[in-house]
């Protein structure tokens, strides 16, 4: 009988990039290209570069996606896990349940947490604690009796996660098409992104002024009754590496506060020291309700995720499940006593070592090196902050004019530096940075190096 499954007797029955494409379904990938080309196989971790199947190093400039904050290499973090399996392997935190691993947790996290948030609830992925916020946005306006108040804003451009209600929250087309979503009390909000959407003649300020009357109008018009929460990333990540204006988010907390709106922070990527500082919150002068965290949380060695609550929310929760007899959230990993100890292990670390010091050490080899290439007849802006950043790509500079699709010069840049043993990652025609925060002087000037190299390169096949 002949296989069905596309490709199956194209390569080697038992190799793994046949087993790949025979029975593995990727995320995020044009599944027919994959499945003409095959996967891009890794074998191997060492410091902040992996090695592939065939042997060859790369840095990987991206942590994984966005994440892997102590790089790829970090023993301490498997031997907690090891430890923690060997002497519970799990516990749920249902019924008032809990273990010494997920209470060590809840206290560090809140601990380090901006200023107000001090109630930590564990689930397994970024989208999953955004899921958690947005019903806890219903629960707590249920809460306040307010049951009108269920809308929620989010921004073009944004990224909140794959799940249902966090694909809705995203600003990104290519994460809602043919998916029916979003689904419905999603409310859109414009990005505000300067360089792109700053009128002539237009200052910062001006345009940050602009930004959060467009919001106030946008509650207004909706009715600011029926308004019960805004999500936003203090950076937004997948969307371009995209920076607020200087002065956006303290007018849009004044907003928002006059109208009894919650902020929620979407830290999965900001969190841990990537900004600069331990929270892209306090980078960006945030006081946030609710705050996100994944990611970096447990240097991604093993999923977890957490939402952090500020006494005011939690109030409300404990209100509430007084009068219904029960809060009814909660997920069977919620505080997975062996994902908690990695964290612990994580947080542990970046206190011993300084990680925030250490982003802000190696923070102006990347932004400064990026910089150096504003001038390249392929960049229209670079921009970032910390241990992250985004080089846009144009075909005219002068005219702020992207690419044709057709051309995929992000994918072609992207593919530049990969053959020169570079890791980035493109955003259309933004090209993403994001290295592990334990890189060295020596490799992230290496990564400056390998990008001018494959810019270079890149100018030649598509100006």
């Amino acid at each position: 009988m002949t296989d069905p499954r596309p490709n199956a007797s194209r390569t080697t029955p038992n190799s793994d990039a046949a087993r790949d494409m025979a029975f593995h379904v990727h995320a995020q990938t044009n599944l027919d290209t994959h499945l003409k080309q095959g996967p891009f196989i890794i074998t191997t971790g060492d410091g902040v570069e992996i090695i592939d199947d065939q042997g060859k190093r790369y840095i990987d400039a991206m942590a994984g996606l966005w994440s892997a904050s102590l790089g790829f290499s970090e023993k301490r973090l498997a031997e907690a896990a090891y430890r923690q399996m060997l002497e519970l392997p799990y516990s749920s935190t249902f019924a008032g349940r809990s273990c010494p691993a997920v209470i060590d947790l809840a206290e560090r996290l809140t601990a380090i947490a901006p200023a107000g948030v001090t109630r930590a609830l564990f689930c397994n992925s970024g989208s999953e604690a955004v899921d958690t916020a947005l019903k806890l946005v219903w629960y707590y306006q249920n809460a306040k009796g307010r049951p009108e108040k269920k809308k929620v804003i989010a921004r073009e451009k944004a990224y909140h996660g794959s799940t249902i209600a966090a694909a809705s929250l995203t600003g990104l087309e290519r994460m809602q098409r043919d998916f029916d979503l979003p689904i419905d009390r999603i409310v859109r909000a414009p990005c505000p992104h300067y360089w792109r959407y700053g009128e002539k003649g237009e200052s910062e300020d001006a345009f940050a002024a602009r930004m959060a009357a467009e919001l106030e109008e946008i509650i207004l018009r909706e009715g600011a009754d029926t308004i019960g929460g805004f999500f936003a990333e203090p950076l937004q990540g997948a969307g371009g590496v995209i920076l607020p204006p200087k002065g956006y988010f303290e007018r849009v907390q004044a907003i928002l506060k006059k109208h009894d709106i919650l902020f929620i922070a979407d830290e999965v990527i900001c969190g841990f020291g990537r900004t600069g500082a331990m929270w892209g919150s306090q980078t960006f002068s945030i006081k946030p309700d609710m705050l996100t965290c994944a990611k970096a949380l447990s240097a991604s060695y093993i999923p977890i995720a957490g939402l952090l609550i500020a006494d005011h929310v939690f109030e409300a929760m404990v209100d509430q499940s007084r009068k219904i007899s029960l809060f009814g959230h909660g997920f069977t990993y919620s505080g997975h006593p062996v994902a908690a100890a990695v964290a612990v292990e994580t947080l542990k670390i970046y206190e011993e070592r300084d990680i925030v010091g250490a982003a802000q050490a190696v923070s102006p080899i990347l932004q400064e090196g990026l910089r150096s290439f504003a001038d390249h007849a392929l960049v229209g802006e670079v921009r970032g902050c910390g241990v992250i950043a985004g080089v846009e790509l144009v075909a005219d500079k002068a005219a702020k004019q992207s690419f044709a699709p057709a051309k995929g010069a992000g994918a072609v840049v992207q593919d530049e530096a990969k053959a020169r043993g570079l890791l980035v990652r493109a955003l259309g025609d933004t090209i993403a940075f994001c290295p592990p925060l334990v890189i060295s002087d020596k490799e992230m000037r290496a990564v400056v190096d390998r990008f001018g190299e494959a810019l270079d390169a890149a100018e030649k096949r598509l100006l």
